[in-house]
């Protein structure tokens, strides 16, 4: 390692410490040991461009354990990403550019918001996937437009967490040549020593799913990691895995120890350091002037590789011009409206259709007008109905195959979705709404990144049936209602369903959970497209303001319009409202929103097949809920909504109820 070198991977060291220290709060262990790897990686293999730091054919590189970030930010900065001292020195801090965990879209050139261990490597297990596809497509001889690597740098932790396995497994299985990791093996967790916890032999576990594999003994050498992530690149036909033994909190007095994770090194130890370190001054966040010319020299290698790039594009472009104009809308993530709306989409089937099946017309209707859609599901395509016909299978002997096979894998399916939404496709994945909870901390990383992916989560409720409790989501919808910027949508028929796709396909700023039945649902003639309100009026009453208002979503919604007919036998005035999507409804004016359910109609009864959290915002302390208060239970579906009291006649006797109640207390 020459003089510079060192002196740059100290300087990375010595930022993350200090911008550590100043905030009082971070982890400074990682930065430290994984300083030389990083700069290597970034300085002299990794294809990127501070000037631009979205060039289409840039590698990309995931920080998988997140808790690092000061050491990448710190690396950032002195690159010239646009990340100055003064952010270094607001680390942590309230609306800064430096937040604890990596947050894509807040922070120049952070790939993929990590910071829940392995997420970051199922969603470059993902990016790796949409690199191949989009080779495969668009790339003609002497014409590589689509053509980089994906590297991402796990820990101990990440390597432990279920995901990763899932993801790793799968990466193998397809050959992924293009995905390359880096493994920071310390040994050290935030308990301490990994030997009780952790002693298996992670470079055979690599071999044996088909990596290829290295070891570095030392994680200073650089020439050695170099030589490796060389070797890496040039090995096509399989994934690569590059461990690298380091230190953590190396050059402090901390080091090795646990104690150097997750929490600052003090102001003596970070004295320690720089003296360690042989650092040529104390003053915090100094950097040498030569150390910032190296950094400027080195980014100038992306300028040159963007600007190669760039020209061949050009050319490309001359030469395959409709090819490129394909390329484009393939990236574009905003959908061709006019197209969609060319759709016969909302004609309604003849006869009783459960809505999973609706789903799997409308996927093969929005797949020719959507180039970007791929997706499949955690082995239930043949139940979730989300084959794209003709499209064919992705997999080692066809990268261009739109249909994806995750395995039983729900956790790596969803991350990967996000790599795969990152990269610029529009991915759906499913399963049964029961296992979504399984999804669920990737599709909170969509949401939070703002990606437009889309669950097909079928076999929503009691109607499952003989399955029994283990597969009929109760509490499932209060739980996906829940997290910020997903958009739940539980169609009533056909005509909903193709709603739900027409909004899954709108929605580019965030994810949308479409809730369908494993049973066959009648095709309800008062449906229609105003369920993209998220809310609306399925059956009016005769007066201006109804005596009770009656909401249902998904497979209620049939019962309920038969007990307004039951009741208006009965002189009882009655509304009846579809709401599919209580979060859509709530993004309504608030004009419309009071023309559906006026306050002034306290008597109101949700009727839901799930667990009856949250539906009393809709009903008030007057109203009445009908839902799940315990657990399924196994039997014909039929006859648990029956059991339950999803029947006309017990969603008509808590109207009369609930319109009695509101009368006596007038």
């Amino acid at each position: 390692m020459t003089n510079i070198d060192q002196k740059s991977v100290n300087a990375i060291r010595i930022l993350a410490a200090d911008a550590i220290q100043k905030a009082n709060s971070g982890h400074p262990g990682a930065p430290l040991g994984t300083a030389p790897m990083m700069y290597e990686l970034y300085g002299r293999h990794l294809r990127h461009n501070p000037k631009n730091p979205k060039w289409e054919n840039r590698d990309r590189f995931i920080l998988s354990g997140g808790h690092g970030s000061a050491g990448l930010y710190a690396l950032l900065h002195l690159f010239g990403y646009g990340i100055s001292q003064e952010d270094l020195k607001n680390f942590r801090q309230l609306n800064s550019l430096t937040p604890g965990h990596p947050e894509y879209g807040h922070t120049a050139a952070v790939e993929c918001t990590t910071g829940p261990l392995g997420s970051g490597l199922s969603a470059a297990v993902g990016m790796a996937i949409a690199e191949e596809f989009l080779a495969e497509r668009f790339n003609r001889p002497g014409f590589p437009i689509v053509d980089h690597c994906t590297f991402v740098e796990v820990g101990d932790g990440d390597m432990m967490e279920g995901i990763s396995q899932e993801a790793l497994s799968l990466a193998g299985t397809l050959k992924l040549g293009k995905l390359n990791i880096l493994y920071d093996s310390n040994n050290i967790t935030i308990e301490g020593d990994t030997a009780p916890v952790f002693a298996e032999n992670v470079e055979d576990r690599m071999k044996a799913l088909g990596f290829s594999t290295w070891t570095i003994e030392d994680g200073n050498d650089i020439e050695a990691i170099g030589n490796a992530i060389k070797e890496a690149k040039a090995d096509l036909e399989h994934p690569s895995f590059i461990t690298v033994k380091t230190k953590i909190g190396y050059g402090s007095p901390k080091e090795g120890s646990a104690s150097s994770h997750g929490e600052p090194l003090g102001t003596e130890n970070v004295a320690a350091l720089r003296e360690n370190l042989n650092w040529p001054s104390t003053e915090a966040f100094y950097v040498p002037s030569d150390v910032y010319e190296n950094f400027e020299e080195l980014a100038k290698r992306g300028e040159g590789e963007e600007a190669g790039w760039t020209a061949l594009y050009e050319a490309y472009k001359k030469e395959y011009p409709e090819l490129e104009a394909e390329y484009r809308r393939m990236l574009d993530q905003k959908p061709d409206m006019e197209a969609i709306e060319a759709l016969d989409l909302y004609a309604k089937p003849e006869k009783a259709e459960a809505t999973r099946a609706s789903s799997g017309r409308m996927i093969n209707k929005f797949k020719d007008v959507m180039p970007s859609l791929v997706g499949g599901s955690a082995d239930l395509g043949p139940s979730n109905k989300t084959e794209m016909k003709g499209e064919g299978d992705f997999g080692p002997n066809n990268r261009s195959g739109r249909n994806l096979h995750f395995g039983v894998r729900e956790l790596a399916m969803a991350g990967i979705a996000n790599g795969l939404a990152l990269s610029g496709l529009r991915p759906y994945v499913g399963t049964f709404f029961v296992f979504s909870d399984y999804a669920k901390p990737m599709a909170r990383l969509a949401a939070l990144m703002n990606l437009p992916v889309t669950y097909v989560f079928s076999h929503d409720s009691i109607g499952v049936g003989e399955d029994g409790p283990t597969h009929q989501p109760i509490e499932h919808l209060a739980s996906y209602r829940s997290i910020p910027n997903i958009v739940v949508f539980r169609p009533a028929d056909a005509t909903e369903t193709a709603a739900g796709w027409t909004l899954a396909a709108q929605r580019t700023t965030g994810p949308t959970a479409l809730i369908l039945t494993r049973q066959n649902v009648e095709q309800l003639a008062e449906t229609s497209k105003e369920a993209l309100k998220g809310a609306y009026i399925l059956k009016d009453s005769k007066a201006e303001l109804p005596q009770v208002i009656l909401i249902a979503s998904g497979s209620e919604a049939a019962p309920t319009l038969k007990a307004a007919e039951m009741l208006e036998s009965e002189g009882i005035d009655a509304r009846v409202v579809s709401m599919p999507s209580m979060e859509l409804f709530e993004m309504q004016p608030e004009e419309y929103r009071e023309s559906v359910l006026p306050r002034k109609v306290r008597a109101r009864v949700a009727v839901e097949a799930s667990k009856d959290f949250g539906w009393g915002r809709y009903t008030g302390i007057d109203g009445e809920i009908i839902g799940m208060k315990s657990f399924g239970t196994s039997a014909p579906g039929s006859q648990l909504f029956e059991y339950f009291g999803f029947t006309p006649e017990n969603i008509a006797a808590a109207a009369k109820r609930t319109v009695a109640r509101v009368e006596a207390d007038r």
